[in-house]
């Protein structure tokens, strides 16, 4: 158990205490109009939105999950993050941010007008299923945020150190007489009330300055906090750095052979089995040994749900809050190049103290009998960080569950006011009606969030739902309403509902644990299954009404300007003026595409050959950073207006 110092509480209590003021600072800039409160006025420049939802990305969770990945799997780690998928950034970058800001639209619901108009069969429901999901989507993010902020933040500050001044945590304390069965059950008790405790404070202070300061002071915090990152990514790194120079340990002695290579064949190629036995258990349970295998069905889904576009949550709201197209791309061009150097600096620095270190650790026992690998970040942290340092570290990784809190919220905000009070209740509400109605909708969201929290025990039941199951659902859809003129809201409709009820099947029966589903890699292998239930739901219900009427279609192309199957629409388009030319960048933006994931790949590496001291591979890799850097700076950002 680690106790902080008093230095570090002082740290921690002044990013809090500066969080608040920047929402009263930022109270008066908001509150000039709904578009000023929701997307700051679509008037921030595209970097300080690109470290803002840099920002949202650097979590606590992910974070401990990257020095766990790591550590067991070396510098093959960095291509695990393609089931999520981390190179949807790099579709956002190259055309569909562009694509999505030409709308003008203030959320992702109210973009369905401009892709099918206001009169297409099924156009309501397509608009109700989109803010419904939109809203869960909010909603269980927050208690996902809630939930592990007070777990993290008690592991520093536990149980024991506040029960004094705050009794009302003690539950079951004095039990201890009546048998230790029932003292230990009573003590597991006050620690997750504890947690709870530290969620419902910090949240409360995300509110405010979030419900107060609107977009601008959600940014501003953001930018802020992320700047407190970049130094703590730079001390964990030289403070690594320099344990491996002091002691004289050759970390390769300590991993499995080809642990330092990216490279992989038709296996994973790394075997703990002389190293570490709960290593090599772990490595079997997570199911990744047929690696290419594993790789290409991570591929096919990680484009498939990037074609798709964004989910209609912060990511979304923080393009559709861009001053133009090109800046939105630049934004999420921008997202990649200051995210992954440096955290994967911070997430090498503490992997490789932990594996100098390894003895040392207190990791715990997982629920499956193995140590517990994600908890050698917070041991690290505890243990081999100086003083202050540590409080630095915990204010920035507490930001970081803040932003994507306070992100969320004002997703969450805008579909309230502008998806259901604006368009349903009063659509002729003055400025000061829609301020007041942005802060109760942000209370209300805060409520529901902190009390689903409150509900839960178990974190990943409800992350697992919303992200297998609502972003399941959300892939086919999505995908078409881009891509093929014949789409309609009908089949927009019905594919969504198909495909979030067919994709919540199986993360609701592992609740019960009827299934197998989240254990390792299994649930890639129903993504096909899924998106051809999909499919089928989007074709029936596209041809079971009329086309969207042509003038819709007609502005969205011409507005939008995608490629794709938009023949009969462009003919229409070119019959009104001659002059006009499609979208012909679908090659320049496939190679633009292939160079970003590969230069994503590379800004990964190059901390880890950094912090190993490998100037080989590290020359390498910088040598093709560079090339990718100067090609695209041809291919794409010199062509931002062409696109």
């Amino acid at each position: 158990m680690y106790i902080l110092s008093t230095i570090d509480l002082l740290i921690i209590l002044a990013y809090f205490a500066l969080m608040i003021f920047l929402g009263f600072y930022m109270k008066n800039r908001a509150k000039k109009s709904k578009d000023a409160y929701l997307m700051a006025g679509k008037s921030l420049p595209w970097y300080a939105l690109g470290l803002s939802d840099a920002s949202d990305m650097f979590d606590i969770s992910g974070t401990m999950l990257l020095v766990s990945m790591a550590f067991l799997y070396g510098f093959k780690s960095v291509w695990i993050p393609w089931m999520w998928p981390i190179f949807n950034q790099i579709f956002l970058m190259v055309f569909l941010s562009r694509w999505l800001r030409r709308s003008n639209a203030t959320t992702g619901a109210e973009w369905l007008k401009t892709r099918f108009g206001l009169t297409d069969r099924g156009v309501g429901q397509s608009h109700k299923v989109v803010v419904a999901f939109a809203l869960i989507l909010c909603i269980g993010y927050m208690a996902y945020a809630f939930v592990g902020v007070g777990e993290f933040l008690q592991i520093f500050i536990p149980y024991e150190r506040i029960k004094s001044i705050f009794p009302f945590l003690s539950h079951g304390e004095n039990s201890f007489m009546a048998g230790s069965d029932q003292y230990f059950a009573a003590l597991q008790i006050s620690k997750h009330t504890t947690a709870q405790f530290y969620g419902v404070i910090i949240c409360l202070i995300a509110m405010v300055y979030s419900i107060l300061g609107g977009m601008h002071g959600i940014v501003l915090a953001d930018v802020i906090k992320y700047m407190i990152m970049i130094v703590c990514s730079l001390f964990v790194g030289t403070i690594a750095m320099r344990h491996l120079s002091a002691t004289g340990i050759n970390v390769m002695d300590r991993v499995p052979k080809g642990w330092d290579s990216p490279f992989f064949g038709l296996d994973l190629g790394l075997d703990w089995t002389n190293k570490l036995a709960d290593a090599k258990i772990k490595l079997e349970k997570d199911g990744y040994q047929l690696f290419s295998a594993i790789m290409g069905m991570m591929l096919f889904s990680g484009i498939m749900k990037s074609l798709a576009g964004p989910a209609p949550n912060y990511d979304c709201q923080k393009i559709l809050s861009t001053k133009n197209p090109e800046e939105a791309s630049k934004m999420s061009g921008f997202i990649s190049v200051i995210l992954m150097p440096v955290r994967y600096f911070m997430t090498m620095g503490l992997c490789i103290l932990g594996i100098l270190y390894f003895k040392d650790l207190d990791l715990g026992k997982g629920s499956d009998g193995l140590l517990n690998f994600e908890n050698i970040m917070p041991a690290v942290i505890s243990k081999y960080l100086p003083v202050g340092l540590i409080g630095l570290v915990l204010a920035g990784f507490l930001g970081a569950f803040m932003s994507n809190f306070s992100g969320t919220l004002n997703a969450g905000q805008a579909y309230i006011v502008n998806d259901i009070y604006i368009k349903y209740i009063n659509p002729n509400a003055d400025r000061k009606k829609i301020i007041t109605m942005s802060y109760l909708s942000g209370i209300v969201m805060v409520i529901f969030g902190i009390g689903l929290g409150l509900l839960i025990r178990d974190v990943n039941m409800i992350f697992n739902i919303i992200t297998a199951g609502l972003y399941g659902g959300f892939v086919c859809a999505n995908i078409l309403k881009w891509y093929w003129w014949r789409f309609n809201a009908n089949g927009f409709f019905y594919g969504m509902l198909a495909g979030i009820i067919v994709s919540a099947i199986p993360p609701l029966l592992s609740v019960t644990g009827a299934t197998t589903y989240f254990d390792g890699t299994r649930m890639l292998y129903y993504f096909p299954l899924f998106i051809g239930i999909q499919f089928i739901a989007c074709i029936i219900g596209t041809y079971s009404a009329p086309a969207t009427d042509k003038e819709t279609l007609l502005n969205f192309y011409k507005t939008v300007r995608p490629w794709g199957f938009w023949k009969p629409i462009h003919a229409i388009a070119l019959a009104e003026d001659p002059s006009f030319k499609a979208n012909k960048n679908l090659p320049v933006n496939m190679l633009n595409i292939g160079l970003g994931i590969t230069g994503q790949i590379l800004l990964m590496l190059v901390p880890m050959y950094l912090i190993l001291n490998q100037w080989t591979g590290l020359g390498i890799v910088l040598g093709l950073t560079g090339i990718i850097f100067i090609v695209m700076k041809r291919t794409w950002w010199n062509r931002l207006k062409d696109f």
